[in-house]
């Protein structure tokens, strides 16, 4: 479905209707034990993230982003690539590393940033990253993802290879000069690469009216001479089939695509938000009433592949995952301090090596410090 018109700029594309049936013009037509996966892996993140607020709460993380509201797009997108491809983020995408595959213990150690943590502890909280899955750590500056992804994409034109590279942004990254810098690369030199906005309607506290003048964001991919979409960001057969649609013309040399995924942000921007200093509980509750998971199931529940007993099994088998992985990391301590000295020079310089061989002369530093 389209609409108010048959501009896909304008319009939004749906897959999956109010009452869970689909509309058979743009159902992607996925296997059944494709549809299952999906819903695993929306409840699994939703479940995550209600877990990790409430460690974060209980001071045993720092800081913590979930993407309730948001689960579908990143879901969709880790479907609808291949593991070769790679994905430059923004804040609420790394689901997609669990979906394809990254230990669920690994990526939690990075939340906390401790001896487990790959990083080593020196990325922020929910920076997470795995060169396993592809998957780059995205900066807390806006936008300067979005053109790494486009330069990662034309070394992959420039090598041969068919990797696509995806560059995820929020709305209010539109409105930044890397957007425009990565929008013209891109079209100009046909990179294989998806760009795709998640509107969520707020830039932390900043409504989308109110930093941008177009219809549509979906509308400035013509100004720069790439194909567009909107999609309804919290339908994740709809997120997939125009996500498919353009990974397959950039895999097959027909340039970059710009998606705009309609969608909203039920819970804060971090947990360092309030967000009921600048939003209305109404809206809050009308988005909430198209939550993503809600939608699938009921489509799931219509196509006899849910019922009451599969749903509690599925719920029951992630809590266990998600509960045996928070407990085989939480209590784990901070780093090995003689780790400052890695990743820095191919062969450590003399002096360094002198002040690591110091440093593990001296004592340990007594417990909780």
């Amino acid at each position: 479905m389209l609409s108010p018109s048959d501009d896909p700029l304008l319009g939004l594309s749906r897959v999956i209707r109010d009452d869970g049936s689909a509309d058979p013009d743009t159902d992607p037509f996925l296997p059944d034990e494709t549809l299952l996966a999906m819903y695993r892996e929306l409840s699994k993140i939703r479940r995550i993230d209600v877990r990790m607020l409430g460690k974060q709460r209980q001071g045993k993380v720092g800081f913590f982003g979930t993407i309730t509201g948001q689960e579908a797009t990143p879901i969709a997108t880790a479907f609808a690539t291949r593991p070769s491809d790679w994905v430059f983020p923004a804040l609420r995408e790394s689901a997609i590393m669990i979906a394809r595959g990254f230990p669920l213990s690994t990526w939690l150690a990075q939340a906390y940033g401790n001896s487990a943590d790959l990083l080593k502890g020196r990325q922020m909280p929910s920076h997470m990253s795995g060169r396993s899955v592809q998957y780059v750590s995205w900066s807390s500056c806006i936008g300067p993802q979005i053109p790494q992804a486009v330069g990662a994409a034309y070394a992959a034109k420039l090598r041969g290879d068919d990797t696509v590279c995806v560059g995820f942004m929020g709305d209010g990254a539109t409105s930044q000069p890397d957007f425009h810098h990565a929008m013209t690369f891109a079209a100009r030199w046909k990179v294989p690469a998806v760009l795709v906005c998640q509107n969520n309607h707020w830039s932390i506290s900043v409504p989308t009216e109110k930093q941008t003048a177009s219809r549509t964001i979906a509308i400035k991919a013509r100004a720069y001479g790439m194909p567009g979409r909107r999609v309804d960001g919290n339908d994740v057969l709809a997120v997939y089939a125009a996500l498919d649609e353009a990974v397959r013309r950039a895999r097959e040399g027909g340039g970059p695509s710009f998606v705009e995924c309609l969608t909203y942000r039920i819970g804060p921007h971090s947990s360092s938000d309030d967000p009921t200093r600048y939003r209305k509980t109404e809206e809050v509750e009308a988005w909430a009433a198209k939550d993503p998971i809600a939608r699938f199931e009921r489509y799931l529940r219509k196509a006899e592949l849910l019922d009451d007993a599969r749903r509690d099994a599925i719920l029951a088998s992630l809590e266990e995952e998600i509960a045996a992985a928070i407990e085989a990391v939480e209590d784990l301590g901070p780093p090995p301090r003689e780790s400052m000295f890695d990743d820095v020079y191919a062969a450590l310089p003399p002096n360094l090596a002198a002040q690591r061989d110091e440093l593990a002369s001296l004592p340990a530093a007594p417990s909780g410090h």
